[in-house]
């Protein structure tokens, strides 16, 4: 039963870890441009397909 003392606050802290992380991620517009990143890789350098 005493572990629960420790599990439990580690496991609220790493979760509000998580949250406060994906929320910087949306503050600094890290989810703006999904087709962009998705056409990039289709192309090299020269602006044209990759073979």
């Amino acid at each position: 039963m005493i572990d629960f003392f420790f599990l439990v606050p580690i496991a609220i802290g790493l979760g509000l870890a998580g949250l406060a992380s994906f929320m910087w991620t949306l503050k600094n517009n890290q989810y703006d441009d999904m087709e962009g990143a998705a056409q990039r890789i289709l192309f090299d350098g020269n602006d044209r397909p990759a073979p």
